[in-house]
């Protein structure tokens, strides 16, 4: 008769639950597999429209997303360009040597930016641009901050900003996210009148009577670096190594009244 409890008969025992587990496990990860993109997606299509300022509670988010044109643009010669097959992620795509670059004089912090992004353009039901919504991010403190920033068909005034992902300090950095300080940003002009980029976050609340206070945005009190990583991020996306290139085209088709 086989003793239960000899070595070799636990170890049998727990080979097999293991087993089990793992089974149960990925299975469970399988079956979920498509209801955490579709999750994920619609979290996406929610701060983009909370970005652009077309959310109200209660909507359908993917009802309303249908306002929203998703397009695939070279950061290099801001340009739009075709979808690859199979989709396109920028996250992956900025973490794989064939798909970006690597970056010098990084004021954002990111290392690595991928040859493509995405933008985002919301229609009015004429057809007309409304809201130009780009992806961005940036190291803060802590943490790579992921936000989505809208800017007025004019391209220099801001829409709106929805941050919704970062590891910053609660109470400090964290509060990134809270809807009153991402408030104040609409109606900021990120550039001047000649294109030239302004915008700034103070180092704490923009002094009363300032004559560039529609170029500044308080800062966050006792979180320094958190707001010079979001200055860097604004700063670096409009920049000529990130969304630069493609708002001087568009710009120069609104200009022309080319379709865009």
């Amino acid at each position: 008769m086989r003793d239960k409890n000899s070595v070799s008969n636990i170890i049998r025992v727990a080979l097999g639950v293991c087993l089990v587990c793992a089974v149960v496990v990925s299975t469970v990860a399988v079956t979920l597999r498509p209801m955490q993109q579709e999750n994920r997606a619609a979290f996406r299509q929610l701060n983009v429209l909370q970005a652009a300022g077309i959310y109200e509670p209660g909507i359908d988010v993917a009802d309303a997303f249908q306002r929203v044109e998703r397009r695939i643009v070279n950061f290099d010669t801001g340009e739009y360009v075709d979808e690859p097959p199979g989709g396109f992620d920028p996250v992956r795509a900025a973490r794989d040597p064939a798909q970006s670059r690597t970056l010098s004089g990084d004021p954002a912090g990111i290392g690595r930016r991928a040859n493509y992004g995405e933008v985002f353009l919301a229609r009015g039901e004429d057809g007309r641009l409304t809201r130009l919504i780009l992806p961005v991010h940036a190291y803060g403190l802590w943490s790579t901050m992921f936000a989505f920033l809208a800017l007025e068909p004019d391209l220099k005034t801001v829409a709106g900003i929805s941050f919704f992902e970062h590891g910053e300090t609660p109470g400090l950095g964290g509060e990134i996210d809270n809807p009153r300080w991402q408030e104040s940003w609409v109606g900021k002009r990120v550039r001047d009148d000649d294109g030239d980029m302004v915008f700034r976050v103070d180092r704490g609340p923009t002094p009363e009577g300032v004559p560039d206070a529609e170029h500044r945005v308080d800062g966050l009190s006792g979180a320094t670096i958190t707001a010079r990583g979001v200055e860097n991020m604004v700063r670096f996306w409009l920049g000529e190594k990130g969304y630069g290139p493609y708002l001087q085209n568009l710009e120069r088709r609104i200009r022309i009244g080319e379709e865009i």
